[in-house]
């Protein structure tokens, strides 16, 4: 039995929003056989509460959480033609996603004979990209060697106090953040799941989204991890630079791995502990170490001051969930709320889409896993997003580009 009902709170940003979802796909070195990837799957599903989960609204309060089912089935679709992967991932995304009748994940296989790729499907609800990343590699690791992860129970973020102190947001965001609360309430009005659903379909299929992979080779690895060490700059602060170069912007918004950090994490659990921030520069017109060694400093900076990293997750605590339940709608839909199109616009990002992101997943070492790329969610404020994961030396670089509309 649960002892606590997780609801949606920091998720809550993930519940009406299109493109909410996310994938890695990964080679796993060992012979395929059905049964024993299906026994794999129902291992974890087992370990993992949410993975056992819909999305439910309690009936006296309104309020969404996270419903446990006795008899929940995770998708798994065999495909033939692994060169298709793509395809088949799009064939989803374009389907939408019923997180109230629809598993958190989904998963498609493609078997060769002494190996097979394994593509799961995850929706934000469900976890960040670190928690896709373990479970793939628990996937792996009972696959391969029977290696049974431990039971997880999940807790969320609730509210500020789980989160590092002096994470509260500054005054004038208060401020600005209690006026669009008040004037949501006066407007009185509500989005429906289903009304939401709808519009998510149909944003999505009216969106194309272009994926190009890109792998640096191990020697280039090499090259890069030993510039940054003699210039004292992380991989990531060179991602960040190198992207601001070649897409010729001034920002890019970086996710940040929090869990070390929070007070209701348990080691293993699904669920987002992950926030998200932007680093600025005047002018990006230089050398890639030069301009990294700028993005290191601020990013050393903000991490320094939990108020500056923890913004976004402090603004969704303090913002009155239904209001964010309207923002996608109001702002790329025609759901209409002035103060749910004032909140995307300004606040969100959704009025000029035009925004850079990194998903740096990090790196791994395996002996079942052999490569595997991170495809990260393509959000309605990005034009561009890259993911970014490093598998027994190699990294891959997925991006996701909003061409235009079909």
């Amino acid at each position: 039995m649960e002892s606590v009902k997780n609801y949606l709170y920091t998720e809550r940003a993930h519940f009406m929003c299109p493109n909410m979802h996310f994938g890695i796909m990964a080679k796993i070195e060992s012979n395929y056989d059905e049964g024993q990837l299906r026994q794999s799957i129902d291992t974890l599903q087992k370990v993992h509460p949410f993975l056992q989960s819909l999305i439910a609204e309690e009936t006296d309060t309104g309020r969404f959480y996270y419903q446990r089912q006795d008899y929940l089935n995770i998708p798994v679709i065999v495909k033939d033609e692994v060169a298709l992967w793509q395809q088949d991932y799009e064939e989803i995304s374009v389907r939408g996603w019923n997180v109230k009748k629809e598993s958190l994940l989904k998963v498609v296989v493609y078997p060769k004979d002494n190996e097979f790729q394994i593509l799961f499907i995850a929706h934000h609800l469900l976890c960040d990209g670190r928690g896709l990343l373990q479970l793939a590699e628990e996937f792996a690791e009972h696959y391969a060697n029977g290696v049974i992860p431990q039971f997880a129970p999940e807790r969320l973020i609730q509210c500020l106090n789980d989160l590092p102190s002096n994470s509260d947001l500054p005054l004038i965001s208060k401020l600005i953040i209690g006026d669009a609360n008040r004037r949501w309430k006066k407007e009185g009005r509500q989005v429906m799941y289903e009304e939401y659903s709808a519009f998510e379909r149909d944003y999505i299929q009216k969106h194309e989204m272009k994926r190009e992979i890109f792998t640096v080779c191990n020697e280039r690895l090499e090259e890069i991890l030993t510039l940054c060490k003699q210039q004292g700059v992380s991989v990531n602060d060179w991602l960040i630079a190198k992207m601001m170069l070649e897409e010729h912007t001034n920002k890019v918004v970086i996710a940040a791995d929090i869990r070390n950090q929070t007070k209701c994490y348990r080691k293993g659990a699904m669920g987002n502990y992950s926030t998200a921030f932007s680093v600025s520069v005047k002018k990006n017109e230089e050398h890639v170490i030069t301009l990294a060694k700028r993005v290191s400093s601020q990013v050393i900076n903000i991490r320094q001051h939990p108020q500056k990293e923890m913004l976004v997750l402090a603004c969704y605590i303090h913002m009155l969930p239904e209001l964010i339940d309207a923002v996608a709608i109001s702002t790329l839909g025609d759901f209409g709320s002035n103060t749910g199109t004032f909140v995307g616009r300004n606040m969100f990002g959704y009025g000029s889409q035009n925004g850079y992101s990194i998903t740096n997943l990090g790196k791994i070492q395996s002996s079942v896993i052999a490569e595997a790329i991170f495809i990260p969610p393509a959000s309605p404020a990005n034009k561009k997003t890259w993911g970014v994961l490093t598998v027994n030396n190699h990294m891959k670089i997925c991006t996701s580009n909003l061409v235009a509309e079909r």
